[in-house]
């Protein structure tokens, strides 16, 4: 652990955070990362917002700014820019609650075969959800990058864990700020549905009948009812549809890049 004048004891590891145009929120993360680590790396890929100055007020954040490659080979960049070998990987609209923080402070950092979860609280709007898909939410995000990286996909990226590695569950929680209202999140739904479509058009993969008619039904059934999503009010119900229009759009799309594919090969015959 480093001791520093302050009186603060921060851990040895790096926070790493890729973003862009998040000045409205990223103040939340950035101010209760200050007594934890003496090394925040904010990789900002082109903000035209106050996001990059707002990131240079703080003493131990290191800004860097580069090109956007896709979510997995971007986060890869940005780990590489930290000062420890230890990461813990967050967003912008992220924060971490004060349990997480003490934990962080106290935990052992000696073992690189060790990469731990952390529980997540997120929000719609100022709604913290307890239920459904969001209610019982949880992200591998602190590991050392000798044992643990990015993979390279452009969107819903994963860290490459090998069989070795033990998980390990930390105290706290991540507070997540994810939407603001329903228009932020319907433009995030559309946004990362055609993006996984595009993905998945790209691997070969089919919309198949049930994927198209089924899984959203489905989606929403298991989320609002199976998993007590009505108990979260309105705020549920947003939630349970809008994962289930994701589902359709996403297949919808995949849908349509197929047959254009057949189309444009039967034109050329």
């Amino acid at each position: 652990m480093v001791f520093l004048k302050c009186g603060f004891v921060k851990n040895q590891f790096s926070i790493v955070i890729v973003c862009k145009n998040e000045a409205a929120v990223i103040r939340h993360l950035l101010d209760s990362a200050q007594t934890i680590t003496d090394d925040v790396v904010v990789y900002d890929n082109g903000s035209t917002d106050e996001t990059v100055t707002i990131a240079r007020q703080y003493p131990n954040v290191h800004v860097h700014e580069g090109a956007w490659e896709g979510f997995g080979k971007t986060k890869q960049h940005a780990t590489a820019l930290a000062k420890h070998d230890w990461i813990l990987s967050l967003d912008a609209d992220e924060a971490l609650d004060e349990t997480l923080q003490q934990t962080l402070v106290q935990l052992q950092l000696n073992d690189p075969a060790v990469a731990y979860n952390i529980l997540f609280k997120n929000f719609l709007g100022n709604k913290h959800i307890r239920w459904g898909e969001w209610g019982f939410d949880a992200h591998i995000r602190l590991f050392h990058r000798a044992q643990v990286h990015w993979n390279d996909a452009q969107v819903h990226e994963q860290l490459i864990i090998p069989k070795h590695i033990k998980i390990k569950k930390l105290r706290g929680h991540v507070l997540h700020r994810t939407v603001t209202d329903t228009v932020v999140y319907s433009r995030k739904v559309v946004h990362y549905a055609l993006l996984n479509a595009e993905k998945y058009f790209k691997r070969g993969k089919h919309a198949t009948f049930s994927k198209r008619y089924i899984a959203p039904r489905f989606t929403f059934i298991k989320f609002y009812i199976f998993m007590l999503g009505f108990l979260d009010g309105w705020e549920g119900l947003i939630c349970a549809r809008m994962t289930a229009y994701y589902t359709f759009l996403k297949y919808a799309r995949l849908y349509e890049l197929h047959k254009a594919e057949k189309n444009k090969r039967n034109h050329l015959k």
